[in-house]
């Protein structure tokens, strides 16, 4: 089994409601040794785009009540401290500022914005076919990690696959393997890792970000650093479709998957399917 879910939201994020209450006691009902939180932390996030949502975490707070869950859970689960940072090139400052500020054992780099623009609303889409505006979002990745470096993996490297506005847009992979093989080869250069991310299958993408041929380049490349993550803005989805990851892992030749402590990554056999 999966140790912990590595990628999780709680009430401190702007999109969640959920108690860490429950949360945590999710994780270990479902006999996790860890417990991560992972909330969204998103310098200059535009929030009229967003319905007033503004994604900035209130970091002080927040790890003030990871201590004390930490201290209340102590024989229980392990409780661990991380942030998901949204990545854009004109704050990589500001990001290693925030960085040099607070420590964390993991941290996850996302890309959330392009141009001030999020893919999940379909104003991003305007006048370009989907495809140019997906290569424009796997582009800005690759600024993004040109940039800044103070970030542990990099999280649903796909993530814009989910919200494309036409649902009969079949996206290939063979399209974009150049971006990814720069992508991937600078992540994997840098001593970063990526993630496997399972909201795609419950946010209807019918698999996990990354794609499988996102991850079988990764390894094929050398890349030896992957997080399981659910992605979870509530507590029912916390863990959800691991056994989908262990299988895909499995199938793409990874037999470790990764923790993070003190920002030190760990590694932890996968069971043998």
């Amino acid at each position: 089994m999966i140790l912990a879910d590595c990628h999780v939201h709680s009430e401190f994020s702007s999109d969640s409601q959920a108690p860490l209450s429950q949360i945590i006691e999710q994780a270990i009902a479902k006999h996790m040794h860890y417990f991560y939180l992972t909330d969204h932390h998103d310098i200059d996030f535009p929030i009229e785009a967003a319905n007033g949502l503004d994604f900035q975490l209130d970091t002080i707070h927040y790890l003030e009540a990871l201590a004390c869950l930490k201290a209340d859970y102590y024989d229980i689960i392990k409780v661990r401290t991380g942030v998901e940072l949204g990545l854009m090139t004109h704050i990589a400052d500001k990001l290693n500022e925030y960085t040099n500020q607070f420590s964390f054992d993991f941290i996850i780099g996302s890309s959330h914005l392009v141009r001030g623009m999020d893919p999940y609303y379909p104003s991003y889409y305007d006048g370009r076919s989907q495809k140019e505006a997906y290569q424009e979002y796997f582009e800005s990745i690759y600024d993004n990690i040109q940039t800044f470096d103070d970030y542990d993996v990099y999280g649903h490297l796909d993530y814009v696959v989910r919200y494309g506005p036409d649902k009969s847009f079949q996206w290939k992979f063979q399209d974009y393997a150049d971006i990814f093989e720069a992508i991937l080869t600078c992540l994997i250069k840098k001593g970063k890792g990526i993630e496997i991310n399972t909201a795609g299958l419950y946010k209807g993408l019918g698999y996990p970000h990354p794609h499988k041929d996102i991850l079988k380049m990764y390894k094929e490349l050398g890349g030896e650093i992957i997080t399981i993550g659910s992605d979870a803005h509530s507590p029912e989805y916390l863990g959800y479709g691991f056994d989908v990851a262990e299988q895909l892992l499995n199938s793409c030749g990874f037999r470790y998957y990764t923790l993070f402590k003190n920002r030190k990554p760990e590694f932890f056999p996968i069971q043998t399917i």
